[in-house]
C-alpha cells in the first residue's frame, strides 16, 4: 500500500480512537487515557531494553497505571487526595526489588524505570482532572449526575493536530531555516510559525463550542501547545537518536508508535493544565 494512503488510513483511525474515546463517555475517557499511558510506557521500556539496560517494566507500568487510576478516582470525587500517598511505598518497593535483580548497572535500571513514570504516566494522569468537575462540551452518551466535560481534552488534541498540520504545510511550502537541525533536521522555523498560526485560528473558531474556558484562554492554550508540543517532539527525537531507532514502535503503520504520536501531548499537556488551573 502506498505510504501516503497508509498514513492517511492510520491517521483516520487515530482520530476516531482519540476523539471517540475521550468524547463518548467518562468510562471510555478513562480507558482511552489508560491505553495511551500503557502504550507509551511499554514502548519506552522496550527501546531502553534494546540498549542493554533492563528497567523494571512490570513495576514501572503498574506504578503508572496506579497513578492514573488514583487520579481518576480523586478527580471524580470518589476518594480524597491523600490516596496519592499510596505511590510512595510503590516507589520504595521498586528500589528494594532492584537489590535482588543483580543488574550490572542497577542505577541505570532505576533511572529509566522512574523516568518513564515521570515522562509518560504523570502527564496522562492529569487528564482526568481536566474533565471531571468541569462544565462545557458534553459527552456523547449521558453519564448521570457526574459533572464531566471532555472539552479541554478534545480541544487540546484538535489544537495539536492543527499545529501539526500547519507546521507540515508551511514547512514543505516555505521551509528554509532549520529549527533544531542536530535533533530534527526536517523541522524549520517557517513550519513552526505556520503551526502556531493555524492553531490560534482553530482555537479562536472553536472556543465557543468547546467551552470550559473563554476564547482568550483557548488562544493562549493554542500557543502553549504549539511551543511545548514542538519541544515534546524534539525530546522524543532526542531519545530515539540516543538509542538509534527511527520509530518508537510499529503499532500505527506509517505513524510509528504511541510515543511517536503522543510525544507532543506528553510535554504540552502539563503546561496547559497548569495554565487552566491557575488562570482558568
Amino acid at each position: 500500500m502506498n505510504n501516503f494512503f497508509r498514513r492517511t488510513l492510520t491517521g483516520g483511525w487515530i482520530v476516531i480512537f482519540v476523539m471517540g474515546g475521550f468524547w463518548l463517555h467518562p468510562v471510555s475517557f478513562f480507558l482511552t487515557g489508560l491505553v495511551m499511558l500503557v502504550g507509551t510506557q511499554y514502548e519506552y521500556y522496550l527501546m531502553i531494553r534494546n540498549t542493554g539496560v533492563k528497567p523494571q517494566m512490570v513495576s514501572g507500568i503498574t506504578t503508572g497505571i496506579t497513578a492514573y487510576v488514583i487520579s481518576t478516582l480523586i478527580a471524580s470525587g470518589t476518594i480524597p487526595g491523600k490516596f496519592f500517598l499510596l505511590l510512595i511505598p510503590m516507589m520504595l518497593i521498586i528500589m528494594v526489588v532492584e537489590l535482588y535483580r543483580k543488574q550490572e548497572k542497577p542505577f541505570d535500571s532505576l533511572a529509566h524505570t522512574f523516568f518513564s513514570v515521570l515522562y509518560t504516566a504523570i502527564p496522562f494522569s492529569m487528564f482526568p482532572f481536566s474533565a471531571f468537575s468541569r462544565t462545557g462540551l458534553e459527552s456523547l452518551i449521558s453519564h448521570g449526575n457526574i459533572t464531566f466535560s471532555p472539552g479541554i481534552i478534545i480541544g487540546f488534541f484538535l489544537l495539536i493536530w492543527a499545529n501539526d498540520t500547519g507546521a507540515y504545510l508551511s514547512g514543505i511550502s516555505f521551509g528554509r531555516h532549520k529549527l533544531f537541525q542536530r535533533i530534527s533536521p526536517k523541522k524549520t522555523w517557517e513550519g513552526f510559525f505556520g503551526g502556531v498560526v493555524l492553531a490560534v485560528v482553530v482555537a479562536w473558531l472553536l472556543s465557543g463550542w468547546l467551552g470550559v474556558v473563554d476564547k482568550t484562554h483557548w488562544v493562549i492554550i493554542s500557543v502553549i501547545i504549539s511551543i511545548a508540543g514542538t519541544y515534546g517532539d524534539l525530546v522524543e527525537s532526542m531519545l530515539k537518536r540516543s538509542i538509534g531507532v527511527k520509530d518508537s514502535g510499529t503499532i500505527m503503520p506509517g505513524h510509528g508508535g504511541f510515543l511517536d504520536r503522543f510525544d507532543s501531548a506528553i510535554i504540552s499537556f502539563p503546561l496547559v493544565y497548569l495554565f487552566i488551573t491557575v488562570f482558568g
